[in-house]
């Protein structure tokens, strides 16, 4: 966060960040710089797993745990197009950093999964860069019974925080009513279904077929809500980079393209 500030106050126009651990190789900064500078994202990010044969070198275990993290990761951050959410070789636009609320993202191990969803709050683009994954003798700090507890407390955390911001507080739209009566449904059928069967349970009878439909028909109706739902929201992932609506004045090229429409 201190480099962050420092960077934009030193007029910097694309700030990147490298970790000091030797995983990442510098020669791939003008690949991960590239979609920044030509306009096409606000923000860059090392992806690991594009090369499968180059996965033999990451430990089993992180593996595992980035797989985990980074379906966590598109539920809470909304973007669905991205993996390996933990990558700390990183690239963002200074304009877009300055809009970024510094003060409450998360520091320590969360930081790079918490600014994706603060990019994602203000619908910025963001990319993958394809990067080798480079590991030595190395070991991590990361404790995985900390991260265990920590990690799905700040997804669900930014997970409710989304969705009320995005389809409820700053916009209303057809997945917003999907979400809510989902919701409903699939609980009113969970809940009198199994009311209903520990009833009949204990009456040692067997329920009846007006009631089975009671409880299913909600219930599959919510599924399919919510499954709209999840779809709306794959589709709606940031496609306008927010540098080109922030940065003033406008570019001419930019300009040109709204004069011909």
């Amino acid at each position: 966060m201190t480099g962050y500030r420092q960077a934009i106050t030193d007029g910097a126009d694309i700030i990147v960040k490298l970790d000091g651990d030797g995983q990442m190789d510098p020669k791939m900064l003008p690949r991960l710089i590239r979609p920044i500078a030509s306009g096409l994202a606000d923000y860059s990010k090392g992806n690991r797993f594009f090369d499968l044969d180059g996965l033999q070198a990451m430990p089993p275990l992180r593996i595992f745990g980035n797989a985990a993290l980074s379906l966590l990761s598109k539920l809470s951050c909304g973007y669905w197009n991205l993996f390996d959410p933990t990558n700390g070789f990183t690239a963002i636009d200074a304009t877009t950093a300055r809009n970024l609320p510094f003060d409450k993202i998360s520091n320590r191990y969360f930081f790079e999964t918490d600014i994706l969803f603060r990019l994602n709050l203000i619908r910025a683009v963001v990319v993958d860069i394809p990067m080798p994954a480079n590991y030595g003798n190395e070991k991590s700090n990361l404790k995985i019974s900390r991260v265990l507890i920590e990690f799905p407390v700040k997804h669900a955390r930014n997970f409710i925080k989304r969705i009320f911001y995005n389809y409820y507080l700053r916009d209303m739209s057809i997945a917003s009513f999907e979400l809510t009566f989902g919701i409903i449904l699939t609980l009113f059928g969970i809940i009198f279904g199994s009311a209903s069967w520990m009833h009949a349970s204990a009456a040692s009878k067997t329920a009846s077929a007006g009631t089975v439909m009671l409880a299913a028909l909600p219930l599959l109706a919510g599924i399919q809500l919510l499954l709209a739902f999840l779809s709306f929201d794959i589709a709606s992932v940031p496609k306008v980079p927010l540098q080109l609506v922030l940065r003033e004045p406008m570019g001419a090229e930019i300009h040109d393209m709204i004069k011909s429409r």
